[in-house]
């Protein structure tokens, strides 16, 4: 399975991280190897000193497809959970400032959080979901899909331009403003609405 990660979809977070609004779509990628599930704790990297989280709205893919139409892109998923994907800032931002791809700040082990999903039909539309992040019982993360910059439907069409989607495909579509730094000891809860998607320790 693959792990599809939108970067840069929320433009409040992009000013907070000095960034300017895509023109299209950020697209990377996180190995299988990078999933924590079923609230798992989540142990701080040793070569990172700066470990960002960043909540996201996640899908989970049920058909195969290519070049997919961003009117039909609803077919392709019937499911919405909440992820975290964990940022090594201190690396992303050397390679960064050394024209390198940052590709290990994001994909390292264990970095893509998935928590729990939901219907798709228990909402009546993708782009008016309220989520949020609490750490240790305080909301550091609010956000709403109707804030993305692309909506989830045309990040779709743009990813299968490029990738066969396969069925339990995975993909991250962004996060809001309010990213920051965890610490050993820290507890994240998850909603999407008042429905807890995860919760977990930091070690």
């Amino acid at each position: 399975m693959k792990i599809f990660a939108i970067g840069q979809n929320y433009s409040e977070h992009n000013k907070e991280l000095n960034s300017t609004n895509p023109t299209e779509p950020v697209v990377f990628m996180k190995p299988d190897t990078a999933l924590l599930k079923n609230n798992k704790p989540f142990f701080i990297p040793d070569f990172s000193n700066e470990l960002h989280y960043e909540t996201e709205l996640i899908i989970k893919f049920n058909r195969i497809g290519k070049n997919i139409d961003a009117k039909f892109a609803h077919r392709y998923f019937s499911e919405i959970g909440l992820g975290v994907d964990f940022t090594a800032r201190d690396v992303q931002r050397r390679l960064k400032a050394e024209g390198k791809p940052w590709e290990i700040s994001k994909a390292f082990d264990y970095s893509a959080v998935i928590g729990d999903f939901m219907p798709i039909s228990e909402f009546n539309d993708i782009q008016n979901i309220d989520f949020s992040l609490d750490i240790n019982g305080k909301i550091v993360q609010q956000g709403n899909s109707k804030d993305m910059i692309f909506p989830v439907n045309e990040l779709i069409a743009y990813v299968s331009r490029f990738f066969t989607i396969k069925i339990g495909d995975i993909l991250f579509t962004g996060t809001p403003v309010g990213v920051g730094k965890v610490v050993i000891n820290d507890r994240l809860q998850g909603f999407i609405g008042e429905n807890k998607m995860f919760d977990f320790n930091v070690k």
